[in-house]
């Protein structure tokens, strides 16, 4: 991918060109989409996204994170805007082809969900013709709850261009001289949603005749849904018409599916003995999936496998290093949690001093899903349902 820097075109204004490759590789990644709507949207915020990663990779040294490419377009589809994480300070991209810049218009679920919310926001006009993209200012979450201008009829925050910063160089400036700067106002959390409200919900909103669902229902209902990374999921894939892409069985069956192999899923296909805590053994298991994570920059791999037949339905969650060797240090949690984010007994399992594994034996009832999370969090981490 080569973003080039074309010009300033005002005074503090980035603009890039769009290379051939770059659109060609976003037009690859959203083509399968099945509303002509969303495939635009999900490739408008394709070509921001990887334009504007390009060039931040030319203008600092430091690590960039954007979510996997399953988990944007379950996004994209949704819901206009591209999150990504810079210096621990959470980054927006608002992609608009509007023509006049007279404005700033971010979608709510942006400003109002507690774990969407970024610190920076910025405007950015995306000409696919021209192949040309323009960063032309910033603001923060802050100053779009305090000075922004609600939009009741289609949620969207709105700041004039007078109202925003247009000198995007200023941004690095503001970085080095007040780090601690105050971007966020106070966000009122959401209600918590019941297993059997979103599953209607997911069904009433999964077909052809919402096209839009994030008008389709009151904003803090839509909000605590779409604030559930496994329910936003699942919505994407039942727009899309896409099988149960999480089911363990039929990962069995038929192989780790397509979307859970772009967030790291294999199968492992071995016969060993592994050793359980304080030395007990359990017994050898034929077949098990692992996804690598990264907790505290060291490597880890989770692994899910049966104990004993996978018809009896109780399930292995292991944390192990993946270098032989190393330990999991004191103070590590692996922790499951219900489909509705509710514990339950021996739900968990920690390290009180450095260990090889720490693992979690839990029997499942048909179709149930788990979702499976650590402490400290691993980096990049998003909840899935993991269904049994």
């Amino acid at each position: 991918m080569n973003t080039d820097i074309l010009s300033l075109a005002q005074p503090g204004q980035i603009e890039l060109e769009i290379s051939n490759p770059t659109q060609h590789a976003a037009q690859q990644r959203t083509q399968n989409l099945v509303y002509q709507k969303e495939k635009w949207q999900a490739y408008l915020n394709q070509l921001t996204l990887d334009s504007v990663i390009s060039w931040l990779q030319e203008e600092v040294e430091t690590v960039i994170s954007v979510s996997s490419q399953a988990s944007l377009l379950s996004s994209w589809t949704l819901v206009h805007g591209t999150a990504i994480t810079l210096n621990q300070k959470r980054l927006i991209l608002i992609p608009s082809e509007a023509i006049d810049r007279g404005e700033l218009r971010v979608p709510q679920e942006w400003i109002d969900i507690p774990n969407w919310a970024g610190d920076y926001y910025f405007a950015i006009t995306v000409s696919p013709d021209d192949n040309r993209i323009q960063i032309w200012g910033y603001t923060t979450h802050l100053q779009l709850k305090e000075e922004g201008e609600y939009d009741n009829y289609h949620r969207y925050y709105v700041l004039n261009a007078d109202q925003i910063f247009d000198d995007v160089s200023a941004f690095w400036v503001a970085q080095e001289l007040c780090p601690q700067e105050t971007t966020r106002a106070v966000i009122p959390s959401l209600p918590q949603l019941s297993m059997e409200q979103a599953e209607n919900l997911l069904q009433r909103l999964s077909t052809s005749k919402t096209p839009e669902p994030r008008l389709a229902i009151p904003f803090n209902t839509w909000g605590a849904l779409l604030s559930h990374d496994g329910w936003r999921q699942r919505l994407y894939e039942r727009r899309q018409g896409l099988p149960e892409q999480r089911s363990i069985l039929q990962w069995l069956e038929s192989g780790v599916s397509q979307l859970a192999q772009q967030l790291g899923w294999r199968q492992l296909d071995w016969q060993s003995e592994f050793a359980g805590a304080r030395g007990s053994t359990s017994p050898s298991v034929p077949t098990a999936f692992c996804r690598p994570i990264t907790i505290q920059n060291h490597s880890y791999e989770l692994q899910v496998m049966p104990i004993g037949n996978p018809a009896e339905r109780v399930w292995r969650f292991q944390l192990q290093p993946t270098v032989i060797g190393e330990m999991i240090p004191a103070g590590f949690t692996l922790r499951l949690l219900s489909e509705d984010l509710q514990p339950f007994e021996n739900n968990e399992a920690s390290t009180s001093t450095p260990t090889e594994s720490l693992y979690i034996d839990v029997a499942m009832a048909e179709n149930e899903g788990i979702i499976w999370e650590t402490e400290p969090q691993a980096e990049g981490y998003e909840r899935e349902i993991l269904r049994f």
